[in-house]
């Protein structure tokens, strides 16, 4: 979908739709207000009628408005104006697309974006307006033979209203910036949808490769008997039950000085996990083709990076490969050497993203980075913690948690901060090898970040558990594409620059 940026009265777009909001109980917004003024009062009509009477999420399609000179309007329920806040909004200019979508309208011009939303500003309503916009209209359908739930004529341009020309220079910038997190966020989705048998290691890192060609990125993919150099005997030991190669994607975007220290990005990257042997319950395991989400994640960050040409050092790092059961699969009990030199006696095979994450975070250190970034859907009690609506978020050093919690804020992909106190270390402790890989059931999300940061104790670094945020059940199953705009805030910010 292309956008433009717009100052202007709605009565005077020449376009096939106009959106406008209506807020409870049946109460025009300003941009309503002006259409029904040029119409004699044609909305006031409709709203005494009680055709619309501004429920969140209600719309209603009107043509031949009188006076104006679009072909349609549609008028969008906002809810209560004082509640009307981040998800009302982003509510409304979704269900303004989805019915855009099948009326055949393909263009038009959205005055949701002139609505005030407590606590931000133009930019802000601009972004989200194109990132869920995009996020609306997004299928994935590549695997199938019919396309049947495509619409027949999709909206494919829209004018985003903005309140005066000083502003436009602003909002097109925000445009910008939705787009890149927009288009980060579709690879991830994609590369989270896919199947095991097409996403697997090896299909990664062609991706990895392809994105570098496309955005100018460097790449180098490590194979296994690099990773034996190294000593990542962690990470191999995942990696040992499966046919499939395992890989390490290093990914770099260079837009800072020579000696800037990099922000690295660390995303686990299991491409199917059955849990090995210590297998997982067949209920629900296709859905464990999205544990590389954390991996997907991290290369749509670095495309949006790359098209933002933010003047920042980026370093991607993706650990990647399968944990499946075999007689070389690792076992309960057995120990295991990391690249760190540190011990881990494995005492569930199903706890494999630390242990190849571990030796990522290690790994980073060659880089002497400004920040480490861990992400991964690590484990499944941040979803009993969380749900799907926040990210669990635990780091070493609380500016750079900070940081996170204000990223995810702007960009509405919010995360929670939780305690990584040493008396959880406590819980991993073992008999037989310096730590183990599990802690028990108290705490399990908090006992694995304590368990990645014994790895992460040469600089600052946070964990971000998106179990329960990267991935969606149900009837409209499907990868999400978080935390892709809390990372490209999180690095815009740190850039320190607004593109």
């Amino acid at each position: 979908m292309e956008f433009s940026i717009k100052s202007g009265s709605p009565e005077k777009q020449r376009v096939a739709c106009v959106v406008v909001g209506v807020y409870e109980p049946r109460r025009l917004s300003a941009s309503a207000q002006i259409i029904d003024q040029a119409s004699g009062g044609y909305l006031s009509e409709i709203l005494r009628r009680g055709d619309m009477d501004g429920k969140p999420g209600s719309t209603l399609l009107l043509h031949r408005v009188p006076e104006t000179l679009g072909d349609r309007v549609l008028l969008v329920g906002l809810g209560k104006e004082r509640e009307f806040r981040e998800k009302p909004y982003r509510d409304a200019v979704r269900a303004a697309v989805r019915t855009l979508d099948e009326t055949g309208a393909t263009e038009a011009a959205l005055y949701l974006t002139e609505e005030a939303v407590r606590r931000h500003d133009q930019a802000w309503r601009v972004e989200q307006a194109v990132v869920v916009a995009l996020d609306s209209q997004y299928r994935f359908d590549r695997m199938k033979s019919r396309h049947e739930d495509e619409p027949r004529r999709p909206l494919r341009k829209m004018i985003l209203a903005v309140s005066r020309r000083g502003v436009l220079a602003q909002g097109e910038a925000a445009a910008v910036r939705g787009l890149a997190i927009a288009a980060g966020m579709k690879l991830a989705k994609d590369l989270g949808n896919l199947p095991g048998n097409v996403c697997t290691p090896s299909y990664l890192a062609d991706q990895a490769r392809a994105l570098a060609k496309e955005h100018g990125l460097t790449v180098q993919v490590l194979e296994r008997q690099d990773m034996e150099k190294l000593g990542m005997g962690s990470f191999l030991s995942v990696a040992k039950g499966s046919d499939e190669p395992p890989k390490f994607i290093v990914l770099q975007h260079k837009g800072g000085g020579k000696k800037d220290k990099p922000v690295v990005l660390v995303g686990k990257g299991i491409t199917f996990d059955s849990g090995g042997i210590s297998l997982k319950p067949g209920a629900d395991m296709d859905e464990m083709k999205y544990d590389m989400s954390g991996a997907a994640s991290v290369l749509g960050a670095l495309k949006a990076t790359a098209m933002l040409n933010l003047p920042l050092n980026v370093v991607g790092l993706i650990p990647t490969c399968e944990n499946l059961p075999s007689g070389r699969a690792n076992k309960p009990g057995d120990i295991v050497t990391s690249m760190s030199g540190q011990t881990i006696e494995i005492l569930n095979t199903d706890a494999e993203g630390r242990l190849i994450l571990c030796d990522a975070l290690t790994y980073a250190e060659r880089f002497e980075p400004a920040a480490v970034v861990d992400i991964a859907t690590l484990t499944g009690a941040c979803v009993i913690a969380l749900g799907n609506v926040a990210t669990g978020l635990m780091a070493n050093d609380d500016a750079l948690a900070r940081e996170l919690l204000h990223a995810g804020e702007t960009a509405y992909d919010r995360c929670w901060h939780l305690p990584l106190w040493d008396d959880y270390q406590e819980q991993l402790k073992s008999n037989f090898a310096d730590m183990a890989n599990i802690g028990g059931r108290p705490a399990g999300t908090i006992t694995a970040a304590c368990f990645l940061s014994r790895f992460a104790k040469k600089y600052d670094w946070a964990h971000l558990d998106i179990a329960g945020t990267a991935w969606k059940s149900g009837k409209e199953k499907g990868s999400t594409g978080r935390p892709v705009p809390l990372l490209v805030h999180f690095l815009v910010n740190r850039a320190g620059k607004k593109v």
